[in-house]
């Protein structure tokens, strides 16, 4: 990240489509095309990992972390490629535009695929060579995530702790009886990853052509009920019966007397350690396949975690355990040449967590809706105090947009703060703007705006809401939203700031 940059935050679930979700299709071609017209060099993405409705389509609570949301796979391409008809599109339910209902969406979609797939199957010799080739390439992960959603379907969506000791220990013999049983719906999911990953990489490759670079996203940790979890138990702290005996979260703090207790099981990074990091590593590995760069959400935990007792019902009763984080970046040192990743150091950060950063020269980030309080001269978040290797953020998936904060969360006095800060009387309905306008101007390598903010959207347009588990990733752009006159303005401030790609 050299040089003055900036780029959007729109998740592919929010593009416009005709399908109630956001894809791979002509909705994300024309959003590339968007960036490239105002100058733009990045476009950030949250994780693109398969979601479960009963973690509220999180995209940071996943069944795997190496795997696709196949609901991201555009129906229209499908056509292209003779695996559906048009026809087969005609009879799509009518779904919001402004949106995504995910239980609708996801019936639909399903209906659609089991067509594709059979279509699939009769011209097999049509696709087989690069199925074949993209199946041993990911057999690493792809394998063991296909047996698990097909066992999941089979034992009634169940999570793996509860399926029978045989199958949920990997006992060799009742595993490849099952997988004999199976073999049809396995692949059926191996043929869902394989056009995902398909898709995914023709738009990325695009956008590179254009000069726009994919930012992605990692959560730290990983859903108990995940494939990865399933299939390297030893890497995580469970019980003899399989369940986690410890669960992450953060300790009690100004915003919680009772903490928070997230529920993922811990790693044993002792025997991460042993093992030279190497889940870590193919992990990130992946990622650097999907994203030009990656941004690791909670960073801290490379070098403590808030560990509590899995029977514990909130997260007072928990202890800080260190981790090898020197350790494990040198280890990522001699894997990768280059270490593109973007460090989530919001929040209360220790000096050892910024000594880590700056070793391996990782970027942080500063979100400006943090800037404005009492502190404001010393504040780490406010523009006079950025520093060059940094990403700013008006704001992040996780807060309330510009418009939102400022007529919901600011005090008189944060706002009479921020009208000395701008010299000037705010005007509401340019609060977005002078959010850009401070974000642009700053010394800090890279700006991200979350799309919401381009458009002046208020908070009924956020697109999560921290430790609620309903309403949540569901906001989607519509076609007529992004004018001219938006594009003008984002361009002249690009320009203006000396961040447009040359």
């Amino acid at each position: 990240m050299t040089g003055r940059r900036s780029g959007i935050l729109m998740h592919i679930s929010s593009l416009p489509s005709p399908y109630g979700i956001g894809d791979f299709g002509s909705g994300a071609y024309q959003f590339a095309d968007f960036l490239v017209e105002t100058g733009q060099t990045y476009w950030q993405v949250l994780p693109l990992n398969p979601i479960s409705l009963i973690s509220g389509s999180s995209p940071y609570a996943s069944f795997s972390a190496f795997a696709g949301n196949t609901l991201f796979i555009s129906p229209d391409q499908l056509v292209e490629t003779g695996l559906l008809t048009a026809k087969d599109l005609h009879d799509y339910p009518e779904l919001p535009a402004a949106y995504v209902n995910y239980p609708e969406v996801l019936k639909w979609k399903k209906s659609l695929y089991t067509k594709a797939y059979s279509n699939f199957k009769l011209r097999r010799n049509d696709f087989e060579s690069e199925f074949n080739d993209f199946s041993f390439q990911n057999r690493g992960w792809l394998n063991n995530f296909s047996c698990f959603m097909a066992f999941k379907n089979y034992f009634n969506d169940r999570d793996w702790g509860s399926w029978p000791a045989k199958i949920k220990n990997r006992q060799n013999r009742e595993l490849q009886e099952l997988e004999k049983k199976l073999g049809d719906e396995i692949n059926y999911q191996k043929f869902l990853q394989y056009i995902f990953f398909k898709q995914w990489d023709s738009l990325k490759n695009h956008c590179n052509q254009r000069g726009i670079q994919i930012i992605g996203d990692i959560p730290y940790y990983v859903n108990y009920d995940s494939a990865e979890v399933w299939s390297n138990p030893e890497l995580f702290k469970l019980t003899r019966g399989k369940k986690p005996e410890f669960v992450a979260g953060v300790p009690p703090d100004y915003f919680s007397t009772t903490g928070q207790l997230w529920g993922n099981p811990v790693y044993r990074w002792n025997i991460m350690k042993k093992r030279k990091f190497r889940w870590w590593k193919e992990r990130i590995a992946q990622n650097l396949r999907l994203y030009d760069l990656i941004r690791i959400d909670h960073f801290r935990g490379f070098l403590a975690y808030w560990e509590v007792p899995a029977t514990e019902h909130t997260a007072i009763n928990g202890k800080w355990v260190t981790v090898p984080g020197e350790d494990i970046f040198i280890e990522f040192k001699k894997t990768f040449s280059d270490l593109p990743i973007l460090a989530e150091d919001l929040g209360v950060i220790t000096d050892d967590v910024r000594e880590l950063m700056q070793k391996f020269q990782l970027p942080g980030m500063r979100v400006l809706l943090f800037a404005f309080d009492e502190n404001l001269s010393q504040n780490a978040y406010a523009p006079h105090n950025h520093i060059e290797n940094c990403v700013v953020y008006t704001g992040t998936h996780d807060n309330n947009t510009t418009r939102g904060w400022f007529f919901e969360e600011t005090s008189e006095a944060d706002r009479q703060r921020l009208s000395l800060y701008l010299g000037k009387k705010i005007s509401p309905e340019e609060i977005h703007w002078d959010f850009i306008r401070l974000a642009m101007m700053s010394i800090a390598s890279t700006v991200i705006v979350p799309g919401q903010d381009v458009l002046g959207l208020d908070s009924s347009h956020r697109m999560n809401t921290p430790a609620t588990l309903n309403g949540n990733w569901k906001w989607r752009l519509l076609p007529d939203q992004v004018t001219p006159e938006i594009k003008h303005r984002l361009l002249q401030m690009t320009s203006l700031f000396r961040r447009a790609r040359p």
